[in-house]
């Protein structure tokens, strides 16, 4: 089960849009869906987990704890709103496509994608291309 969880005003404008997509890219990785929450919140709640939890004392867009066992995913994937927006500007993006990758990159990771390296973080990123192409919003 794929949950939204909301630590600032902002809201998906369609879960359930989502939800499915990221339904669809795990079983295309032929993987099992568990609970996985989404938590979006500021970058303040971000480096505060960065810190307390990987030591790490940076920005970020994205931190994913990983609770899988085996092709059972599950897990908790916190977001940086404040970072999508920016990256979105830096990266001369829409907001919803940043978000679309961000989304797709936490759970990709625990499908076994890294990107500490080079090479994987190529393979990231053509992942991340190949995923959000699944994306679809139904328009009535």
């Amino acid at each position: 089960m794929i949950s939204f969880n909301y630590e600032l005003d902002f809201k998906l404008e369609d879960e359930t849009a989502y939800s499915d997509w990221i339904s669809k890219v795990i079983s295309s990785e032929n993987k099992h869906e568990g609970e996985i929450n989404y938590i979006f919140c500021d970058d303040d709640y971000l480096i505060e987990l960065n810190q307390q939890y990987l030591s790490h004392d940076t920005l970020t867009d994205i931190i994913s704890f990983d609770y899988s066992e085996g092709n059972h995913l599950q897990g908790d994937i916190f977001i940086s709103i404040e970072r999508v927006r920016e990256n979105a500007e830096d990266f001369k993006v829409p907001f919803n496509e940043e978000l679309k990758r961000v989304l797709v990159h936490g759970v990709l990771h625990y499908c076994g994608y890294k990107d500490k390296s080079e090479e994987d973080e190529k393979l990231m990123r053509q992942k991340e291309e190949e995923k959000m192409k699944m994306f679809h919003v139904k328009h009535n």
